[in-house]
């Protein structure tokens, strides 16, 4: 059967009032662009009229304006999961306009197969190549776009015209089975394909075929900075350490890392140093700098679950495409921060840390511990199962005026269980088997910036004694002080003696 062209009113017009709808991608890569914004139209001549108009979104992962900014603005949205990463719904996260649950993203696509999650009424799907028996070929991100596939009760396809030819051969699109029939999952390197180059959906399902030529919108990273140049030679110089001690096998392992430039700075970092030999990649996204260290010869492959290059980037890429075809891999969430493969290939993961605590608790998402900056994404997925879990982090912010490193986080995502390594441009903490008390003298030694290493000693003179010291009265006086004074260096800490 054929699909009937539609417009984007008109697709729109297909999702009501209380439906989940769930959309294609990961971070703003193969998302759908013209559907949601239709439909954040539909949902403001809904409120002008004084009727209520708002859906459930689930997504892959973050997504972009199209889909979060526009539906936000709207007041469109009244659960949000699993990652948000725009303004405005940070926004309406955090003064209630939107409810947000925030799992990790290896969990969600199971979740829902399992039923915890309810039904999918609307899928909307990017796809750049389509048939009449339902089998499309995806964008530039995969997300939970199988699962969603497979158990929305109607699906929207947008058809990008933007690349100009379709991502065919670069999809390793998979569903594992659910228990009690699940098997191992057979990836032993991160080139190994399980899957199918193409997603097939019930021809019934398809109401219709929304054309677009927008781009993923995507802009390009900040040129490195001084700190972000030294963690990225910090993290560079610990893991050659590590190779040249043998704590490292000497063929290296995969590398997962985390989105943004710190992330990049990493990678920039590994490829510069001469005792890092060429690295695959195992992760959630790779972003321009993968790209340029192919090109290179320093990154030889890469397994992912988007291709999150900025737009100039993106061009870039397609013009090459043909290089790459050998070398990256797009596969569901699911798979690409699977346990059971994170510890398999014993990746060494990398991710950004909003703060950690002198015992090595990180935390990944809340600031002050209340409000919500983007979610944990698959920082957890990746952090207790990999061969090694390094956080890395600038050493201060707001222009020195606030530590990233704290008597205790006021919101833990990774736990002192789990967490490996801390690295700041101060330099490198290996937390590994050491006791509480010899983590903090070893963070505050190596990663605490100057102006706050004496306040954290002072802070442990006052903590009170036993397997992990604390002085509860002080524990959260840093924010306090920055609360009343902007500046955390203020901290006084002998009044709580």
């Amino acid at each position: 059967m054929s699909f009937p062209f539609i417009s984007a009113e008109e697709a729109a017009a297909q999702i009501h009032n209380g439906d989940t709808v769930a959309t294609s991608g990961f971070t703003a890569s193969g998302t759908p662009k013209i559907v949601p914004v239709a439909l954040a139209e539909r949902a403001k001549s809904y409120h002008e009229k004084g009727e209520p108009f708002k859906v459930n979104l689930y997504t892959g992962a973050s997504t972009n304006d199209y889909v979060d900014g526009a539906l936000s603005r709207a007041k469109a949205i009244g659960i949000r999961t699993p990652y948000q990463g725009t303004p405005d719904a940070r926004a309406g996260v955090n003064n209630g306009e939107m409810d947000y649950y925030d799992p990790h993203l290896s969990h969600m696509a199971q979740d829902l197969r399992y039923g915890f999650m309810g039904d999918i009424d609307v899928a909307i799907i990017e796809v750049t190549e389509m048939n009449p028996s339902g089998e499309v070929v995806l964008g530039a991100g995969i997300g939970m776009t199988p699962t969603f596939a497979k158990l929305a009760k109607k699906v929207i396809l947008e058809y990008s015209s933007y690349y100009q030819t379709s991502f065919r051969g670069f999809h390793d699109n998979y569903i594992p089975l659910d228990p009690p029939f699940r098997r191992e999952i057979p990836i032993y390197k991160p080139s190994d394909r399980i899957g199918s180059t193409v997603i097939k959906i019930d021809p019934k399902k398809i109401i219709g075929v929304v054309p677009s030529n927008e781009s993923e919108s995507i802009s390009a990273f900040t040129s490195l900075s001084d700190t972000t140049r030294a963690i990225g030679a910090n993290v560079a110089d610990f893991l050659a350490s590590e190779l040249k001690k043998g704590k490292l096998p000497k063929e290296f392992l995969p590398i997962q890392s985390g989105v943004g430039n710190i992330a990049n700075a990493a990678l920039y970092g590994l490829a510069d140093h001469p005792g890092i030999p060429k690295f695959e990649m195992y992760t959630e996204v790779v972003q321009d700098a993968v790209m340029e260290l192919m090109e290179k010869g320093k990154c030889s492959y890469a397994s992912t679950c988007a291709l999150a290059f900025s737009d100039d980037a993106m061009l870039h890429f397609m013009d090459k495409i043909n290089f790459f075809r050998d070398k990256l891999l797009m596969r569901p969430a699911e798979i690409t921060n699977h346990p059971e493969i994170v510890r398999r290939l014993g990746l060494i993961a990398m991710n950004t840390a909003l703060e950690c605590d002198i015992y090595g608790n990180v935390n990944s998402t809340h600031v002050n511990g209340t409000k919500m900056m983007n979610g944990i994404g698959g920082s957890a997925d990746f952090c207790r199962n990999s061969y090694l879990s390094i956080f890395l982090c600038p050493s201060t912010q707001k222009n020195g005026a606030l530590s990233t490193i704290v008597p205790m986080v006021s919101h833990i995502d990774h736990s002192e269980h789990s967490v490996k390594v801390i690295v700041t441009e101060q330099g490198v903490a290996d937390l590994r088997n050491l006791s509480p008390i010899q983590k903090a003298h070893t963070i505050i030694e190596n990663c605490v910036h100057p102006d706050y290493k004496q306040l954290m000693w002072d802070y442990l003179k006052i903590a009170k004694k036993g397997q992990t010291p604390h002085n509860l009265k002080a524990a959260f006086a840093m924010y306090n002080t920055f609360a009343e004074t902007g500046d955390m260096r203020l901290t006084d800490f002998s009044k709580y003696a």
